[in-house]
């Protein structure tokens, strides 16, 4: 991304409107953060979050479809003329984390990743935008998404959910996708936290690694683990085996693909004096592209087996539908970019290379392989993600500044004839359609069983 995007300049009156209003609730959206961060659930159990937010945005007027993939919602603001559909999308989940500060006591949970950022700055998108005078002027509708469960975590109970058909998908923007939520959106936009390093407010561009999880269960052989461990067969040292196969891997990974292989054994076994009949292992395989997975991940597979030969065990591996690499719009980035430098000024962004990968994963690469999306970093942030000490040390530079920046890149993409929207949606190609994704993500769950006996 060389050059930045121009803005009309006929825009620039309504911006200073939205920026105004933006100002007069900044405190009201640092304390709905704040207030979600007190309440922190993991996804598709965030019930409070979402009773706080619905009413948050049934105040400033909204009528807000709830109950989508469990504790998923979405309110609808139409502007003065017809014209393209953009989301704004805001996560609600947490991770488990007890030792982190701000956990919950009774359920470990804790918004280590920041995603309570996101609710505050969407409610003061929704609150800019619905000022008449800026409404009246989109040609187009802003959709505000809240979307649960980003964190690809707590499988196993997901995997129940999916047995019992509350749900098909196990994260909420994927489930989403199949249920048709963004089938009336054209394009999205969200903003996340980050622990930056440098002056930059924001950082622009990069992707994402894709991902698939494997959820594989060791069954051995109880016994009496003093008196008679020979007559047992022992599912956690079949684990156990199995993790220290994938380390000899490791070698054979190419950095370029950006491999990332990491597991737990979330079940260890039921008691000390019995030898370990069922063991489950929880593990995942990161790569820049699913095409890449498909390799390394039979590789790995082949370790799960290679810990069942050792030991005489039986395995199950269960093969889960992870995520998409995230590929963002350059038109759309252009356009926050610019409206970041003319709110903040010219150092207040930072622009990464498109190729330049983050080791993690986020669910709104899916999205992205059905529809042009955006989704910058906030540098707002101390400690490690997904660490205990990763705490929002700025909510100005966390809650008010991307609220700012992205109701301005959405006047930018939806005012003036909505002429920027309908040349980003011109440009664009999809990847895939949604019924292809939902095939696609489909045909990646897989279970096979391996008994070496």
């Amino acid at each position: 991304m060389k050059s930045r995007a121009k803005i009309p300049a006929d825009i620039a009156d309504l911006r200073a409107t939205a920026l105004r209003s933006i100002d007069s609730v900044s405190r009201d959206i640092i304390n709905a953060a704040k207030t979600v961060y007190s309440t922190p659930e993991t996804g598709f159990n965030e019930h409070r979050t979402s009773v706080f937010v619905q009413k948050k945005l049934e105040g400033l007027g909204f009528k807000v479809e709830t109950g989508i993939a469990r504790t998923g919602m979405k309110a609808v603001l139409k502007g003065g003329k017809s014209g393209p559909t953009v989301a704004v999308i805001a996560e609600s989940d947490a991770l488990r984390l007890p030792s982190h500060l701000g956990a919950d006591s009774e359920t470990g949970a804790a918004h280590a990743c920041g995603h309570h950022t996101q609710v505050g700055s969407m409610l003061g998108v929704a609150a800019a935008l619905s000022v008449p005078e800026i409404k009246g002027s989109l040609a187009g509708n802003v959709v505000f998404v809240i979307t649960p469960a980003e964190e690809f975590i707590e499988i196993e109970n997901r995997l129940a959910l999916r047995e019992s058909g509350e749900l098909e998908f196990l994260s909420g923007k994927q489930e989403m996708i199949r249920l048709g939520t963004f089938d009336d959106i054209d394009m999205a936009m969200m903003v996340h936290s980050a622990a930056g390093s440098g002056n930059a407010i924001f950082s622009v561009g990069g992707t994402s690694n894709a991902h698939v999880s494997h959820q594989v269960r060791y069954l051995g052989k109880s016994a009496h683990a003093g008196g008679a461990p020979d007559k047992g067969v022992n599912a956690l040292q079949a684990a156990m085996l199995a993790n220290e196969a994938i380390n000899t891997q490791r070698e054979t990974f190419k950095e370029s693909d950006v491999v990332r292989v990491h597991g737990i054994i979330s079940n260890g076994g039921d008691t000390v004096n019995a030898v370990p009949d069922e063991v489950l292992y929880e593990g995942r395989v990161r790569a820049k592209s699913v095409e890449t997975i498909k390799p390394i991940a039979e590789r790995i597979i082949r370790c799960y087996r290679a810990g069942a030969l050792a030991m005489g065990a039986s395995v199950e591996v269960r093969s889960i539908a992870g995520y998409h690499p995230l590929k963002q719009n350059p038109l759309m980035q252009k356009l926050f970019a610019s409206n970041a430098e003319l709110i903040l000024g010219r150092n207040s962004v930072s622009v990464l290379d498109d190729a330049q990968v983050h080791g993690g994963s986020t669910d709104m690469g899916d999205l992205s392989t059905i529809m042009p999306v955006i989704h910058p970093y906030a540098n707002a942030a101390t400690g490690t993600g997904h660490g205990i000490d990763y705490i929002i040390e700025d909510y100005n530079r966390g809650v008010v500044s991307p609220a700012k920046v992205m109701t301005a890149t959405l006047l930018s993409l939806l005012a003036d004839d909505s002429q920027a929207a309908k040349k980003v949606l011109d440009q664009h190609r999809p990847s895939m359609t949604t019924e292809q994704y939902v095939e696609t993500q489909r045909q990646r769950f897989t279970v096979e069983t391996y008994d070496p006996s």
